[in-house]
């Protein structure tokens, strides 16, 4: 007897279950090569475009945004969550064998971090089905900018925690963020591209190049990315980030 998902499920859903198995690979490898686990959170976010492209090249199910938030929770809520906890702990050569204050706060941030990733991705679904933006930061772009950062080098301690927190609270605010242009998509996926496959090319030009993308779409988007054309041609390169 054939499983029950057979002549149900399309191509963009085996690649949605496949980033969902990206996440899991990420905490695994994290405590052993953190550089790893960052190219594997970054390839998850292609693949999390990658869906949403073949969704629309050859149809979507009814099971895919729902499978999509779910995937999206392995690996843009728990699996940079972990990411954050591993740098920020060893950074700080915090031990496990008691409960101190700075174990503590850490992993409240990273729990956070979790919950309003997961609130998000529930919200988007619920309400953020249609138009040219959504509100909060992307999961995704989250992640992205997490991984990116760790790829380049950045990963003092309390910046990292710094950034995990300040994720927290935009993901779940009002701040609305438009979606890219086709043409800038193309670009952000090319670096993203580069940062997993050459990581340290010239300096870590790649991630560091991938981080600065993000931060600036991050901080600058919605006050400047807006299109007086009604946001012609957009890209939700994020699925359901």
């Amino acid at each position: 007897m054939l499983p029950r998902f057979v002549g149900r499920l399309g191509v963009a859903d085996a690649v949605t279950i496949a980033n969902a198995a990206l996440g899991f690979v990420a905490v695994v490898v994290a405590v052993v090569d953190i550089d790893l686990a960052a190219r594997v959170v970054l390839l998850a976010a292609i693949a999390d475009g990658l869906d949403g492209i073949l969704a629309r090249r050859f149809g979507g199910t009814d099971a895919g945004p729902y499978l999509d938030s779910l995937a999206d929770v392995s690996s843009f809520a728990i699996a940079p969550a972990v990411l954050s906890f591993v740098v920020v702990t060893d950074g700080l050569g915090i031990g496990f064998d008691v409960i101190s204050a700075e174990l503590a706060i850490v992993t409240a941030v990273c729990a956070l971090f979790v919950a309003m990733a997961v609130t998000r991705l529930g919200m988007y679904t619920a309400y953020d089905v249609s138009g040219s933006h959504t509100e909060g930061v992307q999961t995704t772009l989250a992640a992205t900018v997490l991984g990116a950062a760790i790829l380049a080098g950045e990963t003092q301690p309390w910046l990292v925690l710094a950034v995990t927190g300040a994720f927290c609270y935009l993901m779940v605010s009002r701040v609305q963020y438009p979606d890219l242009l086709a043409r800038d998509a193309a670009i952000m996926g090319v670096v993203h591209a580069l940062a997993i496959l050459v990581p340290e090319f010239a300096g870590r030009t790649f991630p560091y190049a991938l981080l600065t993308l993000g931060l600036a779409y991050t901080t600058l988007s919605p006050w400047f990315y807006w299109r007086d054309d009604g946001f012609s041609d957009p890209v939700d390169v994020h699925g359901n980030a």
